[in-house]
């Protein structure tokens, strides 16, 4: 372990090295034991040089963004978790090129980029198509990951390539068929990827309209979801033909509470932490929600939260 901390030493400088950094200060969910190494990479070659050492090292290692879609265990990650958090660019690189089949302007970003303040940049560009993600608390990188969405949209509909970086080392462009984007999931995960950047395809708008949307859709997320509390967004997946929140609220569950873990009163696809809740808690909260479901329904859901 001090070797790894000295190679490590030997790439970033010390503000960008913590040790046993406790994971409740960087999860949306406000829940998670130490890592043993929280590592923040300020340039996309200091990241490509961790993950490297991490895997010639075999040292576990988990990249994550603002860490709004992930359950770290209560005794934490005994390896390196490795945020972008200070990868954060976006440029404006105008029109499309003739290879692209929806003519547009490309906004092109780093993987840590939160993506409200994406939004927030496309409007400023009065660049309209991203106005969905305004409210999302992820960061660019996790969206690609997992296709996110809302609101009837998702990043498959304006992504237009992705630069990862792949098992050996190599750097990739991937384009949007080659991503295999589909409902919370893509091939990103499973070859073992991590994303740099991505290239947005957006269309010209009108800025006021634009706004009015974003102010639109954030008002609707203010009244429906339990915004108040920690969370880690939809806590499961959309079944098919079903909506996870309304088969728990009929399942009885709404407020159903263990410990300080809770089915949220106000949106019961959510489970939120209402103060000092554990990994444990929720890990158990969603286990007794998923067999009441299952018993009441016949219907399995699945875990949308990743879990570390």
């Amino acid at each position: 372990m001090e070797d790894f901390y000295e190679r490590l030493a030997g790439l970033l400088s010390e503000d960008c090295i913590r040790t046993e950094e406790p994971m409740r200060n960087h999860t949306t969910f406000r829940i998670g034991g130490p890592a043993k190494y929280y590592v923040t990479p300020k340039t996309q070659k200091e990241l490509t040089e961790v993950v490297g050492l991490c895997r010639r090292a075999a040292m576990p290692f988990c990249v994550i963004g603002n860490g709004s879609n992930l359950l770290v265990n209560d005794m934490g990650y005994r390896g390196a978790v490795v945020s972008t958090e200070c990868l954060t660019w976006w440029e404006n690189r105008g029109k499309t090129g003739p290879d692209t089949a929806d003519e547009g302007i490309v906004l092109t970003a780093s993987a840590g980029i939160l993506l409200s303040r994406l939004a927030k940049a496309a409007a400023g560009e009065g660049l309209t198509g991203l106005e969905f993600a305004a409210g999302i608390p992820g960061s660019l990188g996790g969206a690609v990951v997992m296709n996110a969405g809302a609101y009837g949209s998702e990043m498959k509909d304006v992504l237009c390539w992705v630069r990862v970086l792949d098992r050996q080392g190599a750097v990739r462009e991937l384009t949007l068929p080659q991503l295999e984007l589909g409902y919370r999931t893509s091939c990103i995960e499973a070859e073992g990827y991590v994303v740099l950047e991505a290239g947005l395809c957006l269309k010209k708008g009108s800025r006021e309209e634009i706004l009015c949307k974003m102010e639109e859709l954030a008002a609707k997320r203010r009244e429906k979801q339990p915004l108040e509390y920690p969370s880690a967004g939809s806590t499961f997946k959309r079944p098919k033909g079903y909506f996870a929140g309304k088969l728990i609220d009929d399942a009885g569950l709404r407020g159903f509470r263990i410990g300080d873990a809770q089915v949220s009163e106000k949106h019961c696809g959510f489970v939120v932490n209402r103060g000092c809740a554990s990994a444990a808690d929720v890990i158990s909260l969603c286990g007794q929600v998923r067999r009441r479901v299952k018993e009441r329904f016949g219907v399995e859901l699945e875990l949308e939260v990743k879990q570390l």
